[in-house]
């Protein structure tokens, strides 16, 4: 009697999978269309008012809401259909888009229904980044899971590399352009979201306490590989973030406009993709949090030398070095959260790891506008970057349990 053939290995490629192809596609399209939302507000506020605060408090405007939600976006992710909830915070981020285009047209000069829009804005990302970061995994196998979160970063990286310069170029044209192509991209991505096959429904027989809303922090705040990880990325990005003040360098430092800056928002994510794609050939199999600290040190050690640029020529090649090191520290630090995190609770550990983003990135470019006011941009960069670096040596003396994970997989810890 022959006995049966072994069923087929799951494929490790997540594209072999028919809804993360759809929700790929919904990251590359959001992304593209904050991308050039982004570059043309920063352009819109630095050449109304010329004020380096006002540009940090684009990214407070736009933390704000995470920080302030964190108890309910969580719980949401948890409790209800999150492609629909991704499908409602793109109509609403479809709003905002279209209300930029309206404050455009008008050519308003109070600035302040910008700041309403970006907290609307916000808010809608409050919910949204739980939501999709936790429908990633109900839709490859966890053989895919890594594969799949270096391939939809790259995804937002692609967007990143496109955007900027695409951004910069359209608003040239003129802000109506640009703020229209935003919306027309968030249009096709609420169909794709919507296209992404039904994940199967969740029931949770928790009643709804503190206890059940808190259980998002309770899980992170016992295990110390995960703060670990998610801690660092904040705390390094919060010190060495520097894109709120591109528009600074690009038309204070480097006496350029639009165009360019939008070729200085693109280079790290064209130094990410680079990146992503050497992970999706070489994917890390060990060492995995000694090169989590190596690389979060070189992300501020290129932080520090893009400070020092008076060019465009070495400012583009510094920022790809920053993407690249910051494509590795992500793809770590995600692939670890994902797999370490139970399901039931995982949109309120995203939804936690959302404010830990936001803090790194937003109250980042709040945190290096405000020094920038202070003591100007340069200082502000280099300082900075000297930061993630001190961060990265504290955090590998404070966490030796990351510091020694060699591989991604908790069962091989």
């Amino acid at each position: 009697m022959t006995s049966p053939a072994p069923a087929a290995e799951p494929s490790r490629y997540a594209f072999s999978y028919l809804g993360f192809r759809f929700y790929w596609l919904t990251t590359l399209l959001t992304s593209f269309a904050v991308q050039i939302m982004s570059v043309s507000i920063a352009w819109m506020i630095y050449d109304l008012t010329s004020n380096a605060f006002l540009l940090g408090l684009v990214g407070l405007s736009l933390f704000a809401p995470a920080l302030l939600l964190i108890l309910v976006t969580g719980l949401t992710a948890d409790r209800f259909n999150r492609r629909a909830i991704m499908a409602v915070c793109l109509v609403v981020e479809l709003g905002c888009a279209l209300g930029f285009l309206l404050f455009s047209e008008v050519h308003a000069h109070e600035i302040w229904p910008i700041f309403g829009i970006l907290v609307a804005l916000g808010t809608a990302r409050a919910f949204m980044n739980p939501a999709a970061q936790s429908l990633a995994p109900n839709l490859v196998p966890p053989q895919a899971l890594a594969n799949a979160i270096t391939t939809n970063a790259s995804a937002w990286q692609m967007a990143s590399i496109a955007g900027p310069a695409v951004g910069g170029l359209l608003y040239g044209v003129s802000p109506v352009v640009a703020f229209g192509t935003g919306a027309v991209l968030l249009s096709f991505a609420i169909i794709c979201v919507l296209l992404i096959p039904k994940p199967p429904a969740r029931q949770s027989h928790q009643a709804t306490s503190l206890e059940t809303v808190l259980a998002g922090f309770r899980y992170i705040f016992s295990n110390k590989v995960v703060l670990g990880a998610i801690s660092l990325d904040m705390f390094a990005v919060l010190m060495g973030g520097a894109v709120a003040l591109l528009p600074i360098y690009a038309k204070d430092i480097l006496h350029a406009g639009p165009q360019e800056l939008g070729f200085l928002r693109a280079a790290p994510g064209v130094g990410a993709i680079v990146m992503a794609l050497v992970l999706t050939r070489f994917p890390i199999r060990d060492h995995a949090g000694k090169l989590l600290f190596l690389f979060v040190g070189l992300f501020g050690a290129f932080t520090v030398l893009f400070g020092f640029s008076t060019t465009v020529w070495i400012s583009v090649p510094a920022l790809a070095l920053v993407g690249a090191s910051d494509m590795v520290s992500v793809t770590i630090r995600e692939t670890i959260m994902q797999l370490w995190t139970p399901e039931e609770v995982r949109g309120r550990v995203n939804a936690v790891n959302s404010v830990f983003i936001g803090a790194s990135n937003e109250l980042g470019e709040f945190r290096a506008g405000t020094v920038a006011s202070l003591i100007g941009p340069v200082p502000a960069v280099v300082i900075g970057g000297f930061g993630a670096m001190v961060v990265a040596v504290t955090w590998s003396v404070l966490f030796p349990g990351l510091r020694q994970q060699r591989r991604l997989d908790k069962k091989t810890a």
